[in-house]
């Protein structure tokens, strides 16, 4: 299968391994992965933010260097729920009806990294292997605008060598929420120190979770706990194999 990957702009800057080992973890399924060099971001952070018409010029470009891909495949539920429930909402603010027409159709195209392996491709093993005791974080976007914690959980379990135990209270936020976090600093850190407090119960190495911009954030607070324990993107634990240096 022909994949567009759709990096975000996110990972692009500040954590572009991740981008690599959805590409490793594609290509060892066998499927080719094109990277449009023109893509930019989606607009989530304006449109977020209540900047709705600084939003559509974005989202234009989105459906400009996208439109002609088979599927869009992106290691970013935030990302993805802006393309699949933002967009339509913007939609027609637009004057030019074909193009609403193909920005309104890319929410059927667009798929977050596991689910595009769990729900479209119907895997769950990828040949992953990751000796460590792993917590998952479900962020919100993944667990209430797309609802797809389930296939984060069904490919954690079959890798190999990782002992995966249950975060309590996974469902509550972590604090970060874009710009809430900077809006409202004091909330968001009280939001950090519960999910934490979870995180250190479970006795994890690693927290997982498919949004690195929370887990950027969850990062900060491990860090500064000097508790050794550390944040891994899905994508990267998949892209582990038995015999490599595990991230």
């Amino acid at each position: 299968m022909r994949v567009s990957l759709f990096i975000g702009c996110f990972n692009d800057t500040l954590f572009p391994q991740t981008g690599r080992a959805v590409v490793k973890v594609l290509e060892r399924l066998g499927h080719q992965v094109e990277f449009p060099m023109a893509q930019t971001c989606c607009g989530q952070m304006h449109y977020n933010s209540g900047y709705r018409s600084e939003t559509l010029p974005l989202m234009q470009h989105f459906a400009d260097v996208f439109g002609s891909a088979d599927v869009i495949v992106c290691p970013s539920s935030s990302c993805v729920s802006t393309v699949r429930n933002s967009y339509p909402l913007l939609a027609p603010s637009i004057t030019d009806e074909a193009q609403c027409r193909q920005i309104e159709a890319l929410g059927s195209r667009v798929y977050e990294f596991a689910e595009f392996l769990v729900d479209r491709l119907e895997v769950t093993d990828v040949g992953a292997y990751y000796p460590h005791r792993v917590t998952y974080h479900p962020t919100c976007n993944s667990l209430r605008a797309l609802k797809i914690s389930h296939a984060a959980l069904q490919l954690l379990e079959k890798v190999r060598g990782l002992e995966l135990v249950e975060l309590p209270k996974a469902e509550e936020c972590c604090g970060f929420g874009g710009t809430f976090a900077v809006k409202n600093a004091d909330t968001s850190i009280a939001m950090l120190t519960d999910k934490l407090s979870n995180i250190r119960s479970t006795q994890a190495e690693i927290c997982t979770a498919l949004d690195n911009s929370c887990l950027m954030h969850i990062a900060g607070g491990l860090s500064r706990e000097r508790s050794g324990r550390r944040t891994v993107h899905l994508a990267e634990i998949l892209a582990s194999v038995e015999g490599e240096v595990s991230p």
